[in-house]
């Protein structure tokens, strides 16, 4: 198998390692202005794909690509002649075609600056010589991007790193009993007695039963009023995806009134299962009462067990029409019976933020962890915290 040179920019620096991610987000940036239909996740498949295999061997990086970005068997002489432009840096087009197929290419990696919400692979014509000149952002730099700037292909995108998360707190324990080696806890007499029986009736071997282990119950609760709207599209993406990949996980919306959206969420297909959500919530960009809706939630399904012993997780900036009392009121009834409560908030990013918010100030002394919510990083954030919340003593 032959080595050869990753792609050098025609007009600027050559890519450095661990550029894998940032190259194959521009390969695929230029199938696409070259009219094949790539979706985001092939481009995620055959991003890890060059992560395992490394940008190297020519063969490598050509199977790979071919394997996971070619859709339909007409594209692949189409695919080949990019191919070649892109990762060989010579000219891919057949003689016939010569006059119509790009000749040299123009890498612009930019890791500071966030891509604009149009930035594709485009054709430039300068000096009459066909240049494809890319700029693009990498993973790292999408992770750290403000939700309330992000454009619809990085939304999608979001969506499947979303999906890899995991969201799994501290087990709870179970009314199950399970087996035991440990002679401490108490006997299993059906097990033993039917082990003596191979003995001739001697409890030879005495075995034992203790509690098992359950998974603790995951609340999400998130705002979907007027002034979280620049942000309510990427968390409602964060919460499908919390639903889909998780057993025992519940989800609402916040608005003027209270909606149970878990069944909606539920689907596997995130396109269907937003399109469901947005159809049940009537109050999307409406006003907010999160007091009022907090009471519901409290009376209806909180403390009649959905949020005893479980995660609960309040995705909002805290504004709030309401009584600021009762909504205090409230969030000290949840977090008697919750293992942890959890409040989400993407303005606390903001250099000098303060909770000066009525809502914000009402709540904060009844949450267990405050944490940001404006970007993947944090979202990966809230996993942890989720993750390594400790139980409170006076919790079962």
């Amino acid at each position: 198998m032959a080595a050869f040179a990753p792609p050098v920019a025609h007009n600027g620096p050559a890519p450095s390692e661990g550029a894998a991610q940032r190259m194959a987000t521009a390969f695929a940036r230029l199938l696409r202005g070259l009219g094949l239909s790539v979706p985001i996740g092939c481009v995620l498949t055959f991003t890890e794909a060059l992560g395992a295999l490394g940008i190297n061997e020519r063969d490598s990086v050509y199977w790979a690509g071919r394997a996971t970005l070619v859709r339909r068997p007409e594209d692949l002489a189409l695919f080949d002649r990019a191919f070649a432009v892109f990762w060989e840096a010579r000219d891919g087009a057949s003689t016939e075609e010569a006059e119509s197929e790009p000749q040299h290419i123009s890498i612009e990696m930019d890791d500071d600056d966030p891509p604009d919400d149009d930035d594709q692979a485009t054709a430039a014509d300068a000096n009459d010589d066909p240049t494809i000149h890319l700029r693009f952002s990498a993973i790292e730099v999408l992770r750290r991007k403000d939700f309330g700037a992000y454009s619809n292909d990085e939304l999608q995108m979001a969506q499947q790193l979303m999906s890899r998360l995991r969201f799994v707190g501290p087990p709870r324990q179970s009314l199950r009993l399970s087996a035991s080696k440990r002679q401490r806890h108490r006997p299993d007499l059906r097990r033993t007695v039917r082990a003596s029986l191979r003995s001739g009736g001697e409890p030879v071997r005495r075995y034992y039963r203790e509690p098992g282990e359950r998974m603790r119950r995951l609340v999400l609760l998130l705002d979907v009023s007027g002034s979280m709207e620049p942000y309510a599209r990427a968390l409602l993406r964060f919460v499908q995806a919390a639903v889909a990949g998780r057993q025992r996980v519940e989800a609402f919306a916040l608005g003027t009134r209270l909606t149970r959206v878990t069944k909606e969420l539920s689907s596997r297909d995130p396109d269907k299962a937003l399109m469901l959500a947005s159809n049940r919530v009537t109050d999307w960009s409406g006003g907010t009462r999160l007091g009022e809706c907090l009471r519901l939630f409290n009376d209806e399904w909180g403390v009649r067990g959905m949020a005893r012993g479980a995660i609960v997780v309040v995705l909002s900036d805290g504004w709030d029409r309401g009584e600021p009392q009762l909504l205090a009121e409230q969030m000290q009834r949840l977090q008697r019976i919750t293992h942890s409560l959890v409040w989400v908030n993407p303005l606390k990013v903001t250099p000098g933020y303060a909770p000066l918010a009525r809502g914000m100030a009402a709540a904060l002394p009844y949450v267990d962890h405050f944490v940001e919510g404006h970007s993947l990083a944090a979202m990966e954030e809230l996993a942890r915290v989720i993750s390594g919340s400790t139980e409170r003593a006076n919790h079962a």
